[in-house]
């Protein structure tokens, strides 16, 4: 099959969304597909992203990336495809001819080229064009737009016919959670199916990556391998629910004593000096191990501890299945789309959103008792290795892609039985 994906993001940004379409890529080229990715050029981020030249042309055998002409994107680590640059997108596909057609966050992608991105080619060619809803933007308004209640209210109601107007230009809007999936299409996305498409390898993410002295030979932290580690992993910024984090740790360390936690925080972004500042304050065990690539943060997962995220807007939390798969427990708000893997005291605890003493009293559970945490993580590996490989994702969403194409191909097929 041959594929074109545009992207609103990919490696060496590193969240969610791009090292899943990484992965994604590693499998279809193993299956033998073609593909051709589009994303955003992040040259212009060099200082940050100095080996931004690995993930660009011909990376896997069948799989080339072009990286589309950007500009700045809400933060200085992120990049948006800019409008000029859908000329090469079009000269690109005239000569890839894919099969079929997919994007990724495109109502990110509309803000960038002012249009409907892949769709008008598709129609051209006859081919399918699908969506995939990756982020819920229209939650995230309020984070990264000080303004008045009113003032939010009016760019929500904007923001989401804009939304709904994008999505349901294509054939088909995939959705990777059965909790979002009712909050797409109660926006007026009538398009919408749920698949099983994002996956993890189980042979990477694996308990069997812990061993004696991990942070004292990799980080230079001898002293952490003998707390309890909390491991938080992704962007640094007001949507990933930093707030609540930094104003619960009072809260923590009454509970708690400081001496026995180590707060180990992956990530970077805009509130990196905010969240270094608090909680240096409180405890001098805060270690901020900064980007960390894809393929070292299984071993990091594995010997953790716990990972606590406190975001309450995640369309499905990739971080938590590869938490589970390492073997260790989750901790995390009853809102969005991480509760849909975790079971209640089985492989994690769920706190009310916002509830400081919910909050410290799970993490001070969690905390003292390690044969709990053990069984949640064994529990949690157990849930997520048999559903979740990329082998099967792939299958799923492989699947879904000739599914469109063999349906249009019948229905041209009627059209010139009809003429005939």
């Amino acid at each position: 099959m041959k594929i074109a994906i545009i992207t609103s993001g990919f490696l060496p940004v590193i969240d969610g969304v791009t090292v899943s379409g990484f992965y994604r890529l590693q499998k279809l080229s193993k299956g033998e597909h073609q593909v051709l990715l589009f994303c955003p050029d992040y040259r212009e981020l060099e200082s940050i992203y100095p080996n931004w030249r690995e993930y660009t042309g011909e990376i896997l055998p069948g799989v080339r990336v072009v990286n589309l002409k950007s500009q700045p994107f809400f933060v200085d680590f992120e990049r948006n495809v800019a409008r000029s640059s859908y000329k090469t997108v079009l000269q690109e596909l005239e000569q890839f001819q894919p099969d079929i057609i997919h994007v990724d966050e495109p109502e990110r992608l509309f803000v960038g080229l002012w249009r409907v991105a892949g769709v008008d080619f598709a129609k051209r060619k006859g081919i399918p064009c699908l969506s995939f809803f990756r982020t819920n933007f229209l939650e995230y308004l309020e984070d990264f737009f000080p303004l008045p209640g009113w003032a939010i209210a009016i760019l929500q109601f904007l923001v989401k016919k804009l939304i709904v107007y994008v999505y349901n230009s294509y054939d088909v809007t995939l959705v990777a959670s059965k909790v979002t999936l009712p909050k797409v299409t109660n926006l007026g996305i009538n398009n919408a199916i749920y698949g099983n498409f994002l996956g993890l390898d189980g042979s990477n993410f694996n308990p069997k990556l812990r061993q004696e002295n991990f942070f004292a030979q990799t980080y230079n932290l001898p002293q952490v391998d003998r707390q309890v580690k909390l491991i938080f992993i992704g962007r640094l910024t007001p949507d990933k629910g930093w707030d609540f984090t930094l104003d619960a740790f009072p809260a923590v360390f009454r509970a708690i004593d400081p001496a026995r936690l180590a707060i180990l925080i992956a990530g970077d972004g805009e509130s990196k000096e905010e969240i270094i500042t608090r909680l240096s304050n409180l405890t001098p065990h805060v270690h901020l191990l900064g980007r960390v690539l894809p393929e070292n943060v299984p071993a990091l997962m594995a010997n953790s501890d716990i990972h606590v995220t406190t975001s309450e807007k995640e369309t499905r939390g990739l971080t938590v299945l590869e938490a589970f798969a390492a073997g260790i427990p989750v901790l995390a708000p009853r809102a969005g789309g991480v509760v849909e893997n975790i079971e209640e005291g089985i492989n994690g605890f769920l706190f009310n959103p916002q509830d400081i003493s919910d909050f410290t009293n799970k993490l001070k559970i969690l905390v003292e008792n390690q044969a709990l945490r053990h069984e949640m993580g064994k529990k949690g590996r157990e849930l997520v290795i048999s559903e979740y490989t990329w082998e099967q994702t792939i299958q799923n969403l492989v699947a879904i892609w000739q599914e469109r194409i063999n349906q249009i191909s019948r229905k041209t097929k009627s059209k010139i039985d009809c003429k005939d």
